[in-house]
This record gives C-alpha cells, structure tokens and sequence, in this order.
C-alpha cells in the first residue's frame, strides 16, 4: 500500500455526497493535501452510525483513508468546530462554490491555497448572522480558483501588450485576454479599462466595476464548465422568476 492508499488527520471539507448501495455514502471531499477525493462511507446512512451527523457541507473535518483504486475508504472522520451553520443568500453562496469545485477541480490534485481561501470564504459567509454575501469576496474566490486551475486571467494588458488604460473600452476574449474596442458596442460584452484593473487590484469600490466583473466572471465560468449548468444557478434563476 502506497502513501497515497493510507492517510490520516487530513483536513477536508464536504462538497458532495450520494447514496452508494443501501446503508453507505460516496463523499466527494476537498481535502488540504489531496485535492478533491472520492471516498466510501461504509454504514453512513445507518440511523446510528456515528460519522451520519459529520459528513455536512460547510463544516472542517479532520479525516483518514485507506485502500487503493478511484474511491477510497473513508476511516475517520472527526469535526473541527469553529464554523458557523451557513443560512440565507451564505448557504446558497456556498452551495455555489461547492459545485464549482465539483466540476472543476481535477480528482487528486492538491490547491493547498485554494483550500486555505475556500476554509476564509467559508468563514466570511458565516461570519454574518443574517446570512448575506458580499459579491467582492465571491470575486475574489472565482479569481483565485482560475488562478489555481491555471486559467489565470491577464487584467493589466491586453492582447497586444498594451497597458489597460482606465477610461478604453474592452472585450475578454477567451484564451486572449482583453482586446481594446474603437466603440464600445463592438462587443456583445463590453468592459471598462478600470473594471479590469480594478479586478486585479481585488478593489470592487466602484458599483459598475463591480456589475461589469461579476458580468465577466460569469461568462468565464461558464466557458471553463464547458456549458454545463450549476445547479444553483438554475434554482436562483427560477426563484427570480417566482
């Protein structure tokens, strides 16, 4: 048995878990040093099992694993404390990210400092009792996970070298990076200069800047999810609609 096959006191969160058989679970975790894994959890779903109540989104855990193949064992799993339960626009912020990292984040891949900016966003979402999310720390995190997943985005030149400048209009091409417009309705999705840099200065002070990145955002996520729709997307779009 390899290293990899026995692992224990590893960091992890929740991000998914399905019913495998009649008593057990399959727990998709984001552990620190792993990545995301696929792990067995014999006799979850028993009303006395002991890990039921453990295996919550959201929440720190300290796990261990063993055996080999695609789905390991899950052998421990003990809570951390120290998160708040998320609620409100929070819990459903959360389940966003969640699913991000499902799709996107390769099996057995470590983003030791994706890990650490999902354990802070995690506490930010938890940190306001009436559950709201500030979109600067949503943009943060999109950028830092395009960032880790090596889909960098380039804020501070465009396409052909030039310094971004504040007052141009721009459109994001995608494995480009920003091409300067002559007219700002060129693009079907057209972005300030100062957008940009705002985005890479993290600065979202400025209400269009922070319309036009999430507008941006938006659409990079759903070219690197290759069409794929979230779930929470879908379930905010109808409750719009309602």
């Amino acid at each position: 048995m390899n290293l990899r096959s026995k692992v224990d006191g590893q960091p992890a969160y929740v991000l998914h878990t399905y019913p495998f058989r009649e008593t057990s679970l399959i727990v998709e975790v984001f552990s620190r040093d792993f990545g995301r894994m696929a792990l067995l959890a014999r006799g979850a779903r028993r009303p006395r099992s002991a890990i039921r109540g453990l295996l919550m989104a959201f929440q720190p855990l300290e796990v261990g694993w063993a055996g080999k193949g695609e789905v390991l064992t899950l052998m421990k799993a003990e809570w951390q404390g120290g998160q708040p339960l998320l609620a409100g626009e929070a819990l459903f912020c959360g389940y966003y990210l969640n699913e991000l990292l499902m799709h996107l984040l390769p099996r057995e891949d470590s983003h030791e400092q994706l890990f650490a900016r999902y354990a802070e966003m995690l506490a930010r979402l938890g940190s306001d009792p009436a559950g709201r999310v500030r979109e600067a720390d949503l943009r943060r995190f999109e950028k830092a996970l395009l960032q880790e997943l090596g889909y960098g985005l380039t804020l501070t030149h465009d396409n052909e070298g030039l310094p971004i400048y504040p007052a141009a209009f721009y459109h994001y091409q995608m494995e480009q990076g920003p091409v300067r417009l002559e007219h700002a309705e060129a693009a079907a999705q057209v972005l300030c200069g100062k957008t940009l840099l705002d985005l890479e200065a993290e600065d979202f002070a400025d209400p269009r800047s922070r319309l036009e990145a999430k507008q941006l955002m938006r659409t990079l996520m759903a070219y690197y999810l290759a069409g794929k729709e979230l779930e929470t997307r879908k379930i905010f779009r109808e409750l719009q609609e309602l």
